[in-house]
């Protein structure tokens, strides 16, 4: 109990700062939409630019002294911020990661993906056991899932086309079919409205004071937070600014599009790719690389905080109006800046800890290259490894590539779910579908093999799976049913 309860505390600890929020919106992005956001917030924001480190010592030693000369019985709409925050050396960072391979070629392959994201989905649930009512209700919900990941349709509405179909179903039947599609990843999938969306995706969070209020905000004051009024919200829930802050920070981390991410870096057919890792394996010790070669180094811009210098060294009366708004402007441009280098700098950092868990995880395969050797690994299990949320794994797995010696291959590979063999050893599902393939490879084609048969030949290997689950891989492999796979 006692160790539940320091769980708990912990959580209530947690903070979603302006940098996190960044990184949430950042981790999805694969290294060429990364290099274009930055390219982009380059253009949008002056106070950040490209460029090496500079000594800015003398800003630094001039900003720390106090200026006596101040009349301080005049207020300044300035006096409750804090300076150092904009001259100190903190406002010179590098976002470059010296973290590339010597050879520094930027390296791009041909990588051929059919997927959709209804694919994607319909693959998930080849991970489910489902009754047969179950897969044909959750499969027809999926296709009415728009690109956004938006289920368009009313329950009502389905259950009587499937009624005209010849498909009897009942409003509950359709209802549990469509919990089942919602748990699948990304989160906030088939929501019917923003509002729920917005639910499914704070339901997977780990609970917490600011959890519990973003969720009582998003279900009872779903109006007054569109409408941004916030005082509203703060007096009918009884809360202080801190606990309304962090409840809405943690809604603004949450995406409203759960299928717009997958769909704008899912890959075209034959569509080049550049890896986002690089994996490198010096005798027998693997190193994890980001492929940051055209990354740019980020600062802050000098003049900026060279304005912020001029303004403590002056007096406070002596301040125009126009040099008070650009000095306020500056501020909220280094403000920007700093969120931007900090996020990027922490996305690195969290996308460096997972590669490197899943390597450790699946440190056979990168040894050898056999896809016979991958364990089963769950999104959960480099989650524990990193200590990072699972979402925050499912983010960084998402449209990811790792470059190793043995090819080019998608981070979602390196995770299966697990199978037991009757002996009760634990293997991945794609040992089980690497077996189907090589049966059905090795099959007389006059007399190809029935998934019943498939079924007997895998238990005779010591692989209890029902011949509906053989079903499943066998369509995720692509293969057709045998009397289809006939030749003369």
């Amino acid at each position: 109990m006692q160790k539940l309860e320091l769980q708990q505390n912990q959580l209530l600890q947690q903070k979603l700062s302006p940098q996190q929020i960044q990184i949430v919106k950042m981790l999805e992005l694969p290294t060429l939409e990364l290099e274009e956001r930055i390219n982009q917030e380059l253009i949008e924001n002056p106070a950040l630019e490209e460029g090496h480190d500079f000594d800015n010592d003398s800003i630094t030693n001039e900003a720390d002294g106090e200026n006596d000369d101040v009349n301080d019985n005049e207020e300044s709409p300035f006096d409750n911020l804090n300076w150092d925050d904009y001259t100190d050396d903190e406002s010179d960072y590098k976002t470059y990661a010296q973290n590339f391979p010597v050879d520094d070629t930027t390296k791009t392959f041909q990588y051929s993906s059919k997927n959709t994201f209804s694919e994607d989905l319909f693959s998930q649930l080849g991970e489910i056991d489902l009754t047969e009512k179950e897969e044909q209700l959750t499969k027809y919900i999926i296709g009415n899932i728009d690109d956004d990941g938006y289920l368009r349709r009313d329950i009502e509405q389905m259950v009587d086309d499937l009624a005209f179909a010849g498909i009897s179903v009942t409003d509950d039947e359709m209802y549990a079919a469509l919990a089942l599609v919602q748990n699948l990843e990304p989160a906030g999938v088939a929501a019917r409205t923003l509002k729920e969306c917005l639910l499914l995706q704070l339901n997977r969070f780990a609970e917490n004071e600011s959890v519990t209020l973003a969720k009582r905000i998003v279900k009872d004051y779903f109006e007054e937070f569109s409408n941004k009024q916030y005082e509203k919200i703060q007096r009918r829930l009884s809360i202080n600014e801190v606990q309304l802050k962090d409840s809405l920070l943690k809604i603004q981390g949450l995406n409203p599009k759960p299928g717009s991410a997958w769909a704008t870096s899912s890959l075209n057919t034959n569509e080049e790719i550049t890896p986002d890792f690089i994996i490198e394996n010096l005798n027998g010790r693997f190193s994890v690389l980001l492929n940051n070669r055209n990354m740019p180094e980020l600062r802050i811009n000098s003049e900026y905080t060279s304005l912020i210098q001029t303004y403590k060294k002056s007096k406070k009366e002596s301040i125009s109006k126009d040099k008070q708004a650009a000095i306020l402007f500056a501020k909220e441009k280094i403000d920007a800046a700093n969120w931007f280098i900090n996020a990027i700098k922490q996305r690195n950092e969290t996308l460096l800890s997972t590669m490197n868990a899943i390597v450790h995880f699946q440190k056979e395969f990168f040894e050898s290259g056999d896809e016979a050797l991958l364990k089963p690994m769950i999104l959960k299990d480099i989650a524990n490894l990193t200590g990072f949320d699972i979402s925050t794994i499912s983010r960084v797995s998402n449209s990811k590539y790792a470059e190793t010696e043995f090819g080019v291959f998608p981070l979602k590979a390196f995770f299966s779910e697990t199978m037991r063999k009757d002996s009760g050893e634990e293997i991945s599902n794609k040992e089980i579908k690497r077996i189907l393939k090589e049966s059905i490879d090795a099959e007389n084609k006059r007399k190809p093999l029935t998934d019943d048969k498939l079924e007997v030949i895998l238990r005779e290997k010591g692989y209890v799976i029902a011949r509906r689950t053989i079903a499943k891989y066998r369509e995720r492999l692509g293969i057709p049913v045998a009397r289809l796979r006939k030749t003369i």
